[in-house]
């Protein structure tokens, strides 16, 4: 699966993943809410709320909100109901983008992520268009001071399906079933898992140099949408390209 994280690597290069604090919080407070709804407030037994807690906790979230968020999501304080929600559409070059939601006005989301489509470059497509092209996987970051090697073959030993080396971190991917076990069986090895998460790994990835920056816009400001919690897209940027932008 070499190249599978090529976005992952292009938003840890140019910053992207660095949001406002308050517009992060608020998507993983609507992603803890909605995983406790659907499969209760006990992360033990609700894989999906395990991986949001993670998540906020790497964020520096303040526990207070991640309690809170929880008992909206259980009903025990009153909140809003979260319905989900995935589009599908084309960037420049025809790079397939998917976009996750969470809203609580589904005419409202899909108004302002068409909007955004045709703003810059891109363009919404029907459901089914473009999810072909991407893989569900579990992501696992984490810091070892083992060799590439040995590294792998501890990983494997733990029901991971692919290693990678990026920034000082390893990034194991994992069956998208199979992503607590794999965590579990890490953090049983004594193994520092920063953190975890359901992603979309895309088949193959199409080279966008020629309209890098354009398509860059067009994803960061999908990103930067209330209702969005997750974009994936397949393409790759060259190294050379990424230091001029």
């Amino acid at each position: 699966m070499s190249g599978h994280n090529k976005w992952s690597s292009i938003k840890h290069k140019k910053g992207a993943a660095d949001k406002k604090r308050a517009k992060l919080f608020t998507k993983l407070i609507k992603e803890i809410t909605v995983a406790a709804r659907q499969g209760g407030g006990d992360e033990t037994a609700n894989p999906r709320l395990r991986t949001a807690i993670s998540t906020a906790k790497v964020a520096n979230m303040p526990t207070n909100n991640i309690e809170k968020a929880i008992k909206r999501g259980t009903g025990e304080t009153d909140g809003v109901n979260y319905e989900e929600i995935t589009y599908e559409g084309y960037g420049q070059a025809g790079v397939a983008i998917i976009v996750e939601c969470l809203t609580d006005n589904r005419k409202r989301s899909v108004a302002e992520v068409r909007h955004i489509f045709s703003k810059y470059g891109g363009n919404l497509a029907e459901s089914g268009a473009v999810a072909w092209v991407f893989d569900s996987k579990g992501e696992i970051v984490v810091k070892s001071d083992l060799s590439e090697d040995d590294f792998m073959l501890k990983a494997l030993d733990c029901g991971a399906e692919d290693v990678e080396f990026e920034d000082g971190e390893y990034l194991i991917y994992t069956d998208s079933k199979e992503l607590h076990v794999v965590v579990d069986a890490l953090n049983s090895e004594g193994f520092d898992v920063i953190r975890f998460e359901l992603t979309k790994i895309p088949k193959n990835t199409i080279n966008a140099d020629d309209v890098a920056e354009k398509l860059l816009n067009l994803i960061d400001k999908l990103e930067d949408c209330d209702d969005v919690q997750k974009v994936y897209a397949n393409f790759e940027i060259s190294d050379e390209v990424l230091e001029k932008l």
